[in-house]
């Protein structure tokens, strides 16, 4: 296992991806960066995978389900070994397998195509009742934002993961009060989040989403956690990192300048892990 300090720098370099790629004027910076660290712990410490064989019938499963962030899967994913560095410079390009929504049937290593939002923890809950019925132990990790479980279809699928206490699905919800009209208790409030989940039958774990000591806890405690599925409440910060960002809905959606993604990737810093895109 991976000590905080080296997940941390993976993290940093999965920012500063989100950042030059995002710099070409396309993409959804602010939640990618603040799903960073808990991305980088998921693929570098936590999920059994083979980017060498990605349909390994034994892979735990990632879906995402906000997948307008998918610019820090993709980093993730070609970090560890999905694909060519060099393909991350094609994100959102005509053609290109690094879509803006990721499209499972075009990059091997997805488990869900993803883009209308809500959908996720009910894919979720399939894939952890399939592997229940072949008597496989792979895990279902799923990844939502706060102001997508505003959708109907979030709770309804909350209460099929309690009936069916599937304990081998863990749900992150990125808890950073920003969605594209503007902060989540304005729009349509879902607070209290934790009360809601436990009323509904699950274990759930409230963390610092930027602080990785506590977002290995909260994974030890899933994969301990036995007879219910378990919702890992992470208070995250939009933009995390870089001062102009932070807590701003605007970001939500706005690419940055190349003057301002120069002063980002300042900010960010450097990364002991892997080498640094070339920023075009």
């Amino acid at each position: 296992m991976k000590k905080a300090k080296e997940i941390k720098e993976i993290s940093t370099r999965i920012k500063r991806d989100v950042i030059q790629l995002t710099s070409a004027n396309t993409g959804h910076p602010g939640g990618a960066i603040g799903a960073a660290d808990i991305i980088a712990e998921l693929y570098f410490n936590r999920m059994r995978h083979n980017p060498m064989n990605p349909d390994w019938e034994g892979r735990d499963r990632f879906v995402l389900s906000n997948g307008h962030i998918c610019v820090a899967l993709y980093s993730a994913m070609a970090r560890s070994g999905y694909f060519d560095l060099e393909e991350l410079h094609s994100f959102r390009k005509i053609n290109s397998r690094l879509q803006g929504h990721p499209s499972r049937k075009d990059l091997p290593g997805l488990e869900t195509s993803s883009g209308p939002l809500g959908q996720g923890l009910s894919i979720a809950n399939g894939m952890a009742l399939a592997n229940r019925l072949k008597n496989n132990d792979a895990k279902v990790y799923c990844f939502v934002g706060d102001g997508e479980i505003q959708e109907g279809q979030i709770w309804e699928a909350a209460m099929t993961s309690a009936h069916y206490q599937l304990d081998q699905l863990a749900l992150i919800i990125s808890w950073n009060d920003i969605q594209i009209e503007g902060h989540v208790k304005d729009v349509m409030n879902i607070e209290p989040i934790t009360d809601k989940f436990k009323s509904f039958g699950w274990k759930t774990i409230e963390i610092d989403g930027h602080n990785i000591e506590e977002i290995k806890s909260a994974f030890d405690a899933f994969e301990q956690h036995k007879g219910a599925p378990t919702a890992i409440i992470a208070k995250t910060v939009i933009g995390k990192g870089v001062s102009y960002m932070e807590n701003l809905p605007i970001w939500h959606g706005k690419a940055p300048s190349k003057e301002e993604a120069k002063l980002a990737l300042d900010e960010i810093g450097e990364s002991s892990f892997g080498k640094d895109l070339v920023f075009h």
